[in-house]
């Protein structure tokens, strides 16, 4: 009998360290998921253990910490949920299981799978009860847990708040526990990432990992939309032109320069939680798109792609300086540049907006969510001698398919809220006269020491009309550089506290059909009495 217990504790012995190797050295007998596409994500696919130890993020975490996170949104009755998982190794299940809390115990009601190709598994469920809040966890295998809750719909709540972040910077690779703090002190109904999660370009999965441990915090108890922008798809910037292959080093021509199933792979990990797509039709190269919409409390928010049928500048305007993309000359015709034939949101995204502005079935008021801006607000770029007269990385290009879209968001009486610029701005826009546009609110970057831009009007005068108490001496109306009619009434250059990083808070009061926009400086901690926000803000408008 003892003999018989030694050689079962022996068995076991060697079974735990088998299993242990095979934890640093994945078995030979079941091979690795090959990558569809070569020297991208190289740190999280194929044989990643063999790689060295990443300076992002480390990969080869303990097996009971391999979920990473997960984020969700629930839309007409339909919870959708991603889980991100660290890389497993070959032997592991590729199994997560979603379990909800009800009666002090926790019931499994679906089973995903990881997809090996940036670790992520979507959860749909269908008549999910939307009037409370409802806890959940995702579970693989024994040990491995993430807890977070699913908030009830606050469709009673007179006010509904929304923190926007975005440009994620991976010139600082620190956690963001201020942001963190700060955001859950609000307790905002909706989180809202416009962008730029990550900045390692060939390497979205570990920096999108390092994104979800930053903030997961934040998005763990609350919906979340996250949308990609340029960064994130490897793009200095990106003219997405219905998906083609892009040509050119730097894309300029339009369409993407990696292989689309390195896109799919971000969009899929970054967005898959989002409501269904309005026409889920994929564009060229099979790249999937996800604009959509999602109501939170009787505010209705369409979530857009600004960039993903956008025309690239080269070869098709005359092109004004070094770049095909950067007008350094003030005295060129804008109308050059504003040709026929030239999109920016595209037919399809056109379609959405005129059917979303004028739906309003349980909704009392509407905001807009997309990557950046509808104007050129910056005319300094990453260094105070680099001056531009206009970027066509704005969406103040091309002229007739800004007036378009911002005539469908004016339509529907709604706000616009964005990213991208590393610059906040609060601006009044103007289709055909001053004023008689849409709002806008571009909110800071999360880290702002990677390409500042500035608010500075060569002529250093103010505009003309300049709003009541403005505090800041660049305020009122000015024509960008593409003759767009615009109204400054905020911005936050880069010399301002917290070097113009931080978020903003944008709250929705449903009563007074009012919008405020706040915006808070990185290293301001909000739950102190005399906590400031950047000069200018807030700001309180009538819709």
């Amino acid at each position: 009998m003892k003999h018989f217990t030694y050689n079962i504790i022996l068995s076991g012995l060697f079974f735990l360290i088998s299993l242990s190797c095979r934890k640093e050295e994945a078995s030979s007998s079941i091979p690795p998921v090959q990558a569809p596409f070569q020297d991208l994500d190289t740190l999280s696919t194929n044989d990643w253990w063999n790689r060295p130890a990443s300076e992002i993020v480390n990969l080869k975490v303990d097996r009971d910490s391999v979920i990473a996170f997960g984020m969700y949104t629930v839309s007409n009755g339909v919870l959708k949920l991603s889980a991100q998982f660290f890389p497993l190794y070959p032997d592991e299940s590729r199994i997560v299981r979603l379990e909800i809390g009800q009666n002090d115990k926790w019931n499994e009601i679906q089973k995903a799978e990881i997809n090996d190709i940036g670790w992520s598994a979507l959860f749909r469920v269908d008549n999910w009860d939307h009037s409370k809040d409802i806890p959940y966890r995702l579970r693989h295998s024994k040990n491995a847990i993430f807890e977070g809750l699913i908030r009830g719909d606050p469709i009673d709540k007179d006010e509904i708040s929304v923190a926007a972040l975005s440009c994620n910077s991976n010139k600082d690779r620190g956690m963001r526990e201020n942001y963190v703090r700060n955001i859950n002190f609000h307790d905002p109904d909706l989180v809202f990432f416009a962008g730029d999660q990550s900045y390692d370009h060939k390497e979205h999965t570990a920096a999108w990992l390092k994104f979800g441990l930053q903030f997961r915090e934040v998005f763990r108890n609350r919906p979340c939309v996250s949308i990609p922008d340029d960064h994130d798809v490897g793009h200095g910037n990106l003219w997405g032109e219905n998906g083609k292959k892009s040509l050119s080093p730097s894309a300029d021509d339009g369409g993407y320069k990696y292989h689309p199933e390195y896109v799919k792979m971000v969009e899929r990990c970054q967005t898959a939680h989002l409501p269904d797509p309005y026409d889920p039709t994929p564009i060229e190269q099979g790249i999937n798109v996800y604009y959509t919409n999602l109501i939170i409390g009787g505010v209705d928010f369409a979530i857009i792609e600004d960039r993903k049928f956008k025309s690239g500048p080269k070869g098709k305007i005359p092109q004004q300086g070094p770049r095909p993309d950067h007008i350094r000359d003030s005295n060129y015709d804008p109308a050059s540049v504003d040709l026929e034939g030239l999109k920016m949101l595209g037919e399809r995204q056109l379609e959405f907006l005129e059917n979303w502005s004028t739906e309003f079935e349980g909704v009392e008021m509407k905001a807009v969510l997309s990557q950046t801006g509808f104007c050129g607000a910056a005319h300094i770029h990453g260094s105070l001698d680099n001056r531009l007269h206009a970027d066509m990385d704005s969406n103040g290009w091309p002229q007739k398919g800004r007036k378009k879209a911002l005539k469908l968001i004016q339509q529907a009486n709604a706000v616009h809220i964005a990213g991208d610029q590393h610059l906040p701005t609060v601006i009044k826009h103007g289709i055909d006269e001053f004023n008689d546009g849409p709002w806008a609110f571009v909110v800071p970057a999360i880290i702002n020491n990677y390409y500042s831009r500035w608010w500075w009007p060569e002529d250093e005068k103010p505009g003309n009309n300049q709003p009541d108490d403005t505090e800041l001496p660049w305020t009122g109306e000015y024509l960008d550089g593409f003759n767009n009619k615009i109204t400054m009434h905020a911005y936050a250059n880069p010399d301002t506290h917290s070097n113009g990083a931080g978020y903003g808070l944008i709250r929705f009061h449903k009563k007074g059909k009012q919008v405020t926009f706040e915006c808070w400086p990185r290293l301001v901690d909000v739950s102190q009495p005399d906590a400031t926000q950047f000069t200018n803000w807030p700001i309180r408008i009538q819709l």
